[in-house]
């Protein structure tokens, strides 16, 4: 493939992970152009950007989804690349197409590599033909009653998960056989919703495992490696929300050999840029391919800092034509990361989605803090989106010290005008059974008491009361403001 310059790149995405790339695209000495939802026209990633194209739809997730609105940008700017980010377009294989035939480089593998991985159906069937470990699992492909003849053969519990997209949404844990055309349907609507594509499929659940995933980086020639393993098995709804490199308790022959796993599958289907092959680790070390993610990942941030490799400058340089220019073993990993993903919500109503206005919004830094961060103060977060508000991304040379770093980084943020997270994500990092590594994916329900805000005493109650009282003019001003006769005499004194 003869190398290409890109001179300006079109970010086809919103909030943290536009402004990330931008960082990376300074760097390099690249333009960067901002699409753009009037929602979020006051946000960051606008304000940073050097271009920038409104675009509209049905609902701001539709002007996002939106491949004309992508094309029509590039087209406006002169934008020769496309980088997708996550979630949205990042694993359409039909967007990639479009690019192509509109002479537009996109960022991230082939537009076969995303039919063939991006979809987790076709994932898990060429893994099977490949002989990668694989949980049992069955496709909705040959109709509900197919689907629901072949779940009950497998049996219960069964996982529902979409077939095109990741990140938690439509998946659902099935417990009884009942339950499952219902959960089929909620999956189904969930998936169209957020990847386009209402394809479902079901997998026998593990119970207790970890999520571990492996970062690949491959290059146009035939050349792929692995930047490490990331443990991610801090999850609330299936979604993560704390992840680390390196993963704790893993052996070094367990570590290697689901490294090695990971190398192999993306070899073999001849993948090209970054990418994340991800595994259920079962309590036994048996480990089974999950899915891939033909795109970055949202905790990449933690793989940068323990390699010092930018993924997303890489991304590009492969993009470009460029070979990876060191080798498996130049790959150094030092230290420990930890990245908290901040969420507007509501972590004792079973972490519902918050709306409000960020009335103060200040985040941590100093040494070894990173965030990844596409709010300001004063924006308004609505229910249009997912809810992340930012990435704070900790490094220190152990797991204890990364740990007490992130709670420290927590005290330090402060966010007012909608309700967060962040001092559930203290009472996580500070469990005994987490900072002793014995996590799972069913660690926050399993410790769901302990975990639990505790209750405010009296004294504190009286105190938040009279706070609330003092704050409320209707209250404050009779109270304390001075009759009209005794104000008229000033600062009068005898």
């Amino acid at each position: 493939m003869q190398d290409t310059i890109i001179k300006k790149v079109l970010i086809a995405n919103r909030g943290e992970i536009v402004c990330r790339i931008l960082r990376s695209l300074r760097n390099m000495g690249i333009s960067g152009v901002v699409v753009y939802h009037p929602i979020d026209a006051d946000s960051p990633a606008v304000q940073m950007a050097d271009e920038t194209v409104e675009i509209d739809g049905d609902t701001p997730v539709a002007a996002y989804l939106s491949v004309e609105n992508i094309i029509s940008a590039c087209q406006k700017t002169g934008a020769d690349a496309v980088h997708p980010g996550f979630g949205f377009l990042a694993e359409n294989a039909e967007f990639a197409k479009r690019l192509a035939e509109e002479e537009i480089l996109f960022i991230g593998p082939s537009p076969e590599s995303i039919e063939l991985m991006g979809d987790k159906i076709k994932a898990r069937s060429f893994c099977l033909s490949n002989g990668f470990p694989l949980a049992p699992a069955i496709s909705g492909d040959e109709g509900e009653e197919s689907f629901l003849d072949q779940a009950r053969q497998i049996g219960v519990p069964l996982l529902i998960k979409a077939a095109a997209g990741g990140g938690g949404k439509g998946m659902h844990i099935v417990r009884e056989i009942e339950d499952l055309e219902q959960a089929i349907g909620i999956a189904r609507g969930e998936a169209l919703r957020f990847f386009g594509n209402d394809a479902v499929y079901a997998e026998r659940y593990v119970e207790q495992p970890r999520h571990i995933e492996v970062q690949v980086l491959g290059d146009n020639y035939g050349k792929v490696i692995h930047l490490g393993e990331r443990e991610c098995s801090i999850q609330r709804r299936f979604q993560k929300i704390i992840e680390e490199t390196p993963a704790p308790g893993l052996s070094n022959e367990l570590r290697e050999n689901i490294c090695a796993t990971a190398v192999e599958i993306a070899e073999k289907t001849g993948y090209q840029n970054a990418g994340t092959v991800e595994f259920l680790l079962a309590p036994n070390d048996e480990f089974y391919f999950l899915e891939m993610n033909t795109r970055i990942q949202v905790e990449h941030p933690v793989t940068e800092m323990v390699t010092g490799i930018d993924i997303v400058e890489m991304q590009i340089r492969i993009a470009q034509g460029e070979a990876i220019n060191f080798s498996q073993t130049d790959v150094c990993s030092k230290g420990h990361a930890i990245e908290l993903r901040l969420y507007a919500e509501d972590s004792e109503n079973d972490f519902l989605p918050a709306t409000g206005t960020l009335l103060v919004y200040d985040m941590p830094g100093g040494e070894g803090v990173r965030v990844d961060n596409g709010f300001r103060e004063g924006m308004t977060i609505t229910s249009a989106f997912d809810p992340m508000l930012a990435k704070l991304i900790v490094y220190a040379q152990d797991r204890p010290k990364a740990i007490e770093r992130a709670i420290k980084a927590l005290d330090h943020t402060i966010v007012l005008g909608v309700s967060t997270n962040i001092d559930y994500l203290k009472r996580l990092l500070s469990h005994s059974a987490y900072q002793a590594g014995l996590v799972n994916t069913g660690f926050i329900p399993q410790y769901a008491n302990d975990l639990a805000s505790p209750s405010l005493s009296d004294k504190q109650i009286n105190l938040l009361l009279a706070a609330a009282a003092l704050s409320n003019r209707d209250f404050s001003d009779p109270a304390f403001k001075l009759p009209e006769i005794h104000a008229s005499i000033g600062n009068w004194r005898n």
